[in-house]
């Protein structure tokens, strides 16, 4: 809730469906608008005023009485064209990255072609994997001493690559259920299976299967055979949406298993792509923090921003610069 884009000449004349609000403004005001209504100031203000719970909703009463600050026109153009940057640059490396991945899946596929020259093994002869427990609930509301990054289903449903720098949640470094850099950890939706590689420690939660192989140079093949096997995968799912995978179900997994020298050939080809495929995902979070970072400056002035009074108003009135929120 809270979400805003801004609409381009590609999306123009397009529909907008049901609980999207729409705000007609000038080209610099709905500009800075996009920019504003993601800060931590907006947002808190926005959630202070969701209704329902099935479906929220923020009113258009609420959104016509919400006020904002408005810089001048020229810090508007600032931020937009800084927040315009990052953007591109994110949509760049995001792109790079994927198609990096995709070609390594295109090896894989070449690679894994002529079957009948390798043998099939059960993933339970290559792998031990392992359901994890827990839900987002069931974490402490204050962290431990010893922390350690916790997965949940949602955060691996919109990856683009599968290597994520840090997840969204944080819980207890406990024992036995921390899984170590190398571990692909796995959760299905209906629309297919969907994975990552750790490159630090970290807990699954209730729908996310650890699987670890058992050679740490095993990890790309295994990981680019569970992807091409993704329709398979997701049917022996359980539950609403196929969302309850558990490591029993796919330890019985048939999948295609090349002698040691070939998977170590490909282990070679394949490392570099995902190397420059993390190195891509650990830039698009610096941006992210960028951003976030910029947010919260325009929200710390959101008492000194505002449009400047003209000069001859001014000296009628004599009235000095004030910090304040203007009207919109």
């Amino acid at each position: 809730m809270g979400d805003s884009a801004l609409v381009t000449p590609d999306h123009e004349g397009w529909t907008a469906t049901r609980s999207i609000g729409i705000i007609r403004a000038e080209p610099l005001i709905a500009r800075w608008l996009h920019i504003w209504l993601r800060t931590p100031t907006a947002k808190a203000r926005i959630d202070e005023d969701v209704t329902a719970h099935v479906e929220p909703t923020v009113s258009l009463d609420t959104l016509r009485q919400m006020l904002f600050p408005l810089p001048p026109p020229e810090v508007i153009g600032a931020y937009h064209r800084a927040f315009s940057l990052i953007e591109e640059m994110i949509a760049l490396y995001g792109e790079t990255a994927r198609k990096a991945v995709e070609t390594a899946d295109t090896l894989h596929d070449d690679w894994a072609a002529p079957a009948e020259r390798w043998e099939t093994r059960p993933l339970a002869k290559v792998a031990a994997s392992k359901t994890g427990k827990g839900s987002e609930r069931s974490l402490p509301p204050t962290l431990p001493e010893h922390s350690a990054d916790v997965i949940a289903p949602k955060d691996l449903y919109s990856l683009p690559v599968p290597h994520v720098p840090r997840f969204r949640l944080l819980g207890p470094a406990e024992d036995g259920a921390l899984h170590p850099p190398g571990t692909i950890v796995l959760s299905t939706r209906s629309d297919g299976v969907h994975t990552a590689v750790l490159s630090r420690p970290a807990t699954p939660l209730r729908s996310v299967v650890a699987i670890r192989p058992a050679e740490i140079e095993d990890r790309w093949w295994l990981l680019h055979e569970l992807r091409s096997r993704s329709g398979a995968i997701a049917g022996l799912a359980q539950g609403r949406n196929g969302r309850e995978i558990s490591a029993l179900a796919l330890r019985r997994l048939e999948i295609t298993w090349p002698d040691r020298y070939s998977r170590a050939e490909f282990h070679r080809a394949a490392e570099p792509l995902h190397e420059a495929a993390q190195l891509l995902v650990s830039r698009i979070a610096t941006l992210h923090d960028l951003r976030n970072a910029l947010l919260r400056d325009i929200s710390a002035k959101a008492g000194i921003l505002r449009e400047p009074a003209t000069e001859s108003a001014e000296r009628g009135t004599g009235a000095a610069h004030r910090a304040e929120i203007p009207l919109p």
